[in-house]
């Protein structure tokens, strides 16, 4: 597009600019066109399931829709990738933040899904620091993408941009099975990372396979029904749906009778009901 330092001539942005490789000019129908084309033949052809667009805030959201539309995978995902509110540190109310998320989903058409680094962001301070009051919002909700839109809430606990080799946001080390307490216990669509699981030892990894068996055998699914118990200083808890219950931090286990403990880990616990 118009971007100077590629003397382009094309239509003005759509999104944030990036300084490091020209930009497309969406809004030119000989570029939807061949994009679309290019998709649609990497679904049908090559053979790809799935569609991951990248550097989403350096584009308008509805192109991202149109593209999905024009070749309907079966999951289509975008990393809106913003930074997070702070003053002295994390602020606390991160309400701005997943909502240009939600935007962003919105103008998709809510075709596609979006990464939950609002959550991420969240999660490792409340993690790292024993900040678990920071896993409710001021209404009693998952104060990430998850508490507003969780069908369409994608969550991860580090990726090839945040950790890995590159480490630009990592989760803390030592916390990371908590994470994975957490967001394979919770609504959205959560990932695992390659590397935790092929990489960091097999406890790391039969910690992920317990937690992912927890979450099929209690059927808990992106839009389950979250009740937070806790979220103090210590100690967060909560039931999901009706047959998963979950803590991090401090002594806590359900109440009543028929819970078994299915997966645990250093400062974290997961029970299910049958």
């Amino acid at each position: 597009n118009t971007q100077p330092d590629f003397q382009g001539q094309g239509g003005g942005p759509t999104g944030d600019e990036f300084h490091g490789a020209p930009n497309i000019d969406h809004r030119n129908d000989k570029v939807q066109e061949s994009l679309c084309k290019w998709m649609n033949w990497m679904m049908n052809d090559v053979g790809f399931g799935g569609v991951r667009f990248d550097f989403s805030k350096g584009y308008g959201g509805e192109f991202a829709g149109q593209y999905t539309r024009a070749c309907m995978p079966e999951f289509a995902v975008g990393e809106y990738w913003d930074t997070l509110n702070y003053g002295q540190g994390l602020e606390y109310d991160q309400d701005a933040h997943r909502q240009r998320i939600v935007d962003w989903i919105d103008q998709t058409g809510g075709i596609a899904t979006a990464f939950d680094f609002t959550t991420k962001g969240i999660l490792q301070e409340a993690c790292g620091k024993h900040e678990f009051w920071r896993l409710v919002d001021k209404k009693g909700r998952a104060p990430g993408v998850i508490g507003l839109w969780p069908g369409r809430a994608v969550t991860f606990i580090d990726n090839h941009d945040t950790g890995s080799t590159q480490s630009h946001w990592p989760f803390p080390s030592n916390k990371v099975g908590m994470g994975y307490a957490y967001i394979l216990t919770h609504p959205g669509t959560p990932t695992v990372f390659w590397d935790h699981y092929f990489d960091w030892g097999d406890d790391l990894k039969n910690q992920i396979k317990s937690l992912l068996k927890a979450r099929d055998d209690a059927g808990i699914h992106s839009r389950s029904k979250l009740e937070i118990v806790a979220a103090t200083d210590s100690l967060y808890a909560a039931h999901v749906g009706d047959r998963l219950a979950v803590k991090l931090g401090g002594d806590w286990s359900p109440s009543g009778g028929g819970w078994e403990a299915v997966a645990s880990g250093d400062g974290w616990c997961v029970w299910t009901k049958q």
